[in-house]
């Protein structure tokens, strides 16, 4: 897109003109009343990091773009957040989570006295329904091929399989798999307790399934003897090529490349995510008669439509069908 005043930043370019911690000069204009419910909104009321890095980078695009357009923050009307939307490159689901970003913004500067009335709370997006989820599929004899195809060579090795049965076994998120500290693997004599904190701030206990446990086992005594204590770790990074483990966690973003390697080692898909053994788990869970409410348990999903989102049963069915067409 060229230049023009009507410009909507990509996260990129947004990246590199805006610096997160400036205040907007659009907010800034309002002095101290505007600084302080800048503050507010992202140091105070989102607690999320990455919600707070999306929604900084939503609302700082929105202001942006009423800043080329020679809008002060005053004169924004919905007319004009409605205009910003039909120009928003973005998918449905992302423009809805900016309108929401949005949206959080001005509800505090309305109930600081900054504003008058919130021009976006009357703004409709796009309406949006979904009835299964987007997560790339999965399936259990690719996830059984996937583990069979790691030859444990070295403790890089031991680590990677250990990681991807706990995806399988326990449907954690990756997020929380790599906060896994070795304070979190409880043993409880006769099974091994790990303690999830998931999204949202909760807090989950599953038990590790006898295979999960021998292989965790078997990674654990390969760690370095001076990184053993509770608040350690549990999945390492590795130094460089040469197979050996590091006192530093692995992230969220080296556990998802790994399994893209992995992946790719195994001659699979690499549409696949880590959040592909979740929906894995779910449907074959669903596949042999266990309830809707255990397998939503499992997932810590407070809602059993999210749980729902995640079977892929009736992608089966459809297949089926439409195999049986006699055109």
């Amino acid at each position: 897109m060229q230049k023009g005043r009507s410009e909507i930043l990509t996260p990129s370019t947004a990246g590199t003109k805006l610096t997160e911690h400036a205040v907007p000069k659009i907010i800034a204009a309002h002095g101290e009343a505007g600084r302080w419910c800048w503050e507010e909104y992202f140091g105070g009321r989102i607690r999320n990091a990455n919600t707070r890095k999306t929604y900084l980078h939503a609302v700082r695009n929105f202001l942006h773009w009423c800043d080329t357009e020679g809008v002060p923050l005053q004169e924004i009307s919905p007319g004009m957040v409605g205009r910003y939307f039909d120009l928003h490159p973005g998918s449905t689901p992302t423009k809805k989570l900016h309108m929401s970003a949005i949206r959080g913004l001005f509800d505090v500067l309305v109930q600081r006295h900054v504003m008058i009335l919130n021009p976006a709370l009357s703004v409709r997006t796009e309406r949006y329904s979904v009835t299964e989820g987007k997560t790339p599929e999965i399936t259990v004899e690719q996830s059984r091929q996937l583990l069979k195809s790691i030859e444990l060579q070295s403790a890089i090795d031991f680590r990677d399989r250990a990681i991807i049965s706990m995806l399988v076994y326990t449907a954690a998120r990756v997020g929380a798999v790599a906060k896994l500290r070795l304070g979190d693997l409880v043993d409880e004599g006769n099974h091994l307790m790990i303690k999830f904190r998931e999204k949202g701030g909760k807090d989950r206990s599953i038990p590790a399934r006898i295979s999960l446990r021998e292989e965790l086992d078997e990674y654990l005594v390969m760690l370095p003897i001076n990184g053993s204590s509770k608040d350690d770790p549990v999945f390492r990074s590795a130094v460089g090529r040469t197979g050996l483990l590091t006192e530093s966690p692995m992230s969220a973003i080296d556990i998802c490349r790994m399994v893209k390697r992995r992946l790719k080692a195994a001659g699979l898909p690499l549409s696949a995510s880590p959040h592909s053994f979740r929906s894995c788990t779910a449907t074959d869970l669903l596949e042999q008669g266990i309830s809707l409410e255990d397998v939503q348990y499992l997932l810590g999903h407070s809602d059993s439509r999210v749980t729902r989102l995640y079977d892929r049963r009736q992608r089966k069915i459809t297949r089926n069908i439409v195999e049986r067409i006699s055109v």
